[in-house]
């Protein structure tokens, strides 16, 4: 699969179209099971209050791969992200209720180099909180 974004038609500033992810308890619960990290503070309720968390949280890896769906939906190929990094500034609260949490995703083209790649910043946030910092991906593009 190659990426459906053209290099020549991208210019630094492309907004790319905004995420938003939708994350219930449920989720986290599968991801335990995927990543093999069963931390109780990410399903157990009486276990991340007593640790001094509000509730809950989501993983961190769990909240990072979200976050690069804005990227990896806009270029369409998972293979063409080459880098990707963050910096993890606030957990991801998930209520145990019917809505659970929402983490918004925005991103933006801010480098366009000359070996045919692109840098997006990543814009993560959750209850108007930045949840990723110096979340960037470098993408290479057709």
């Amino acid at each position: 699969m190659t990426a459906t974004v053209s290099y020549a038609d991208v210019e630094v500033g492309t907004a790319l179209p905004p995420l938003s992810v939708n994350v219930q308890r449920v989720n986290l619960v599968m991801y335990c099971g995927a990543s093999g990290d069963f931390n109780p503070i990410h399903w157990n309720q009486r276990f991340a209050q007593a640790v001094g968390l509000p509730d809950v949280i989501a993983h961190g890896m769990f909240t990072m791969a979200s976050a690069c769906r804005v990227v990896t939906n806009w270029v369409g190929d998972p293979g063409a992200v080459v880098e990707y990094g963050v910096r993890f500034t606030r957990p991801v609260v998930v209520p145990d209720d019917d809505t659970g949490a929402v983490i918004e995703v925005s991103a933006v083209v801010d480098e366009k180099r000359d070996d045919g790649t692109v840098r997006v910043t990543v814009t993560a946030t959750s209850e108007g909180q930045t949840v990723l910092g110096r979340a960037q991906a470098v993408v290479r593009l057709a």
